[in-house]
């Protein structure tokens, strides 16, 4: 019977490895695919304004990340995101919470969410201006504003979805409400919670230009 468990196994490590092996080569068949019709493409156009060659591409790209003042210009950019997604976690996360567990709040809330986020986020340019002044400011504003909305739905979603048992079992065990907010509401909820919290990362380097 251990012999039969053991040839098993590695009969399923071997699968395993087999598999993995079997679709590293597709990625880099595909990739391979992709820059030989890129090449012959920018062969047949004949123009780099339209599209480079593969290799003018590479260089330039070892160019952007070995020069001072790129590599300075995209930490100020990655520093605005974080930023940004920070304060939108700060604001975005209690009130999905609140949402998620309380119908009133989220009956208070639901319209004012709701309403915001239907307005393009370019809209808010000229107000951001106005309010923030030339700088910053009004960077930050639209990456947290951006990603705000993501991450309050996908914690109301999280919330909305834990079973009542567990609340009522934690209650019958004489639980406080801290204890099952730490304890039952956040780690249930933490996957979407994440979700959210990934999504809003996307969105603000969408909304950083």
């Amino acid at each position: 019977m251990e012999f039969k468990v053991s040839a098993n196994t590695e009969i399923n490590k071997k699968r395993g490895l087999n598999k993995k092996f079997l679709d590293a080569f597709y990625k880099i068949l595909l990739f391979i695919v992709i820059i030989g019709i890129w090449q012959i493409s920018a062969q047949r156009i004949g123009s780099s304004l339209l599209l480079p060659m593969p290799m003018d591409v590479f260089h330039g790209f070892i160019t952007c990340i070995t020069d001072p003042e790129i590599v300075k210009n995209v930490l100020i950019t990655m520093q605005r995101v974080l930023k940004g997604f920070m304060y939108a976690m700060g604001f975005g996360l209690p009130l999905g919470l609140i949402m998620g567990f309380s119908s009133t709040f989220e009956k208070v809330f639901s319209p004012v969410v709701d309403s915001a986020r239907q307005v393009p986020i370019m809209a808010w340019v000229p107000l951001t201006i106005v309010w923030f002044g030339i700088g910053d400011g009004p960077t930050i504003f639209l990456i947290a504003f951006a990603g705000v909305f993501p991450i309050i739905l996908n914690t109301i979603q999280g919330v909305r979805s834990i079973s009542k048992d567990y609340y009522n079992a934690a209650k019958s065990m004489g639980a406080s409400p801290f204890v099952i907010f730490t304890n039952v509401m956040l780690p249930a909820a933490l996957p979407d919670i994440l979700t959210g919290a990934r999504l809003a990362i996307s969105t603000g380097w969408m909304s950083v230009i």
